[in-house]
């Protein structure tokens, strides 16, 4: 979302660069993966269609996130017509993003859907290649072939247990590249406008396709019970998406790969203790190897 600093040769020296409360950021940059971890649960439980509990997740947070732009003394209002065009644009893309990938969590397992919904980066990577005109390095080439055959394998496990959950994955891949159509939009503007309204401005578009969706397929979208979407706006949209849009550029992007790995195994202990979905070993692996890819993927030379 905002640009991060270039990966030293190794963590230790750039989290010892950091200012003395640099371990108070790097808590933060945890604690907003845990909670967007930890989010698809709330997508689960919720007695609202998923794409609809999407909708309560962005709408109901809009007050907190306008007041925490305000505080923060970024301007809301104001901004020039081509900006707001452009983040218009990116909240219609994120929109697509978050309907596609809650409809993936309720046919999928927490893990993968945690997994696959990342698997931009992969493509912010291949599309940084074609940018720069080079062929890829090392690093990049790994990331690639780790990320293709960890979802073989967890596409083929999703196989085997049903057709309904191979969708799911699939939905949460085209998530993925949603996600990635939402960075590209939000690049020539996320260096002019403040972190929070660009969170602030996502909720405001994306919310409306997140109703149209839900309304066009059917779903419920009043919930009976609240606590639920209330929960997830405060978790994964207020605590996790402010967290890491805090936390981001005060890291290398070796460090949020690294840090990125708490998702999945958050997700994956949830999924077990909340659901009963046991990983096997080969699923272990293939989550591993998506993992990797994630992490490689964001490294720098």
């Amino acid at each position: 979302m905002t640009t991060v600093r270039r990966a030293e040769k190794s963590i230790a020296p750039q989290i010892s660069a950091l200012p003395a409360n640099g371990n108070r950021w790097f808590a933060a940059l945890l604690l907003g993966n845990l909670a967007l971890a930890i989010g698809p649960y709330f997508v689960r439980v919720a007695d609202c269609g998923p794409v609809s509990a999407g909708f309560w997740r962005l709408t109901l947070a809009l007050p907190l996130v306008l007041l925490m732009a305000r505080r923060g003394g970024q301007r809301v209002l104001g901004q020039p017509p081509a900006t707001v065009w452009m983040l218009a644009l990116a909240g219609v893309v994120f929109g697509l993003d978050l309907a596609s990938w809650h409809l993936g969590i309720r046919h999928t397992r927490l893990g993968n859907a945690t997994l696959f919904g990342n698997v931009g980066s992969i493509f912010l990577m291949q599309w940084g290649l074609a940018a720069a005109r080079r062929r890829p390095r090392g690093h990049e080439l790994a990331a690639v072939g780790c990320a293709l055959i960890g979802a073989a394998i967890l596409l083929g496990r999703s196989l085997e247990i049903n057709t309904a959950t191979l969708v799911g994955d699939l939905l949460c891949i085209l998530a993925g590249t949603f996600y990635f159509g939402y960075f590209l939009c939000l690049r020539p503007v996320q260096d002019s406008v403040g972190s929070w309204v660009v969170v602030f401005y996502s909720g405001v578009f994306a919310a409306p396709v997140m109703l149209a969706t839900a309304l066009f397929m059917g779903e419920p979208v009043l919930p009976h019970v609240w606590w639920p979407v209330v929960a997830l706006a405060l978790c994964s949209q207020v605590i996790g998406q402010g967290l890491l849009v805090a936390a981001l550029t005060r890291f290398s992007p070796l460090v949020i790969g690294l840090t990125l790995l708490s998702q999945p195994a958050i997700a994956v202990l949830t999924g077990f203790v909340a659901f009963g979905e046991r990983p096997t070993l080969l699923d272990a692996v293939g989550l591993a190897l998506v993992s990797s890819a994630l992490v490689l993927a964001r490294l720098r030379d």
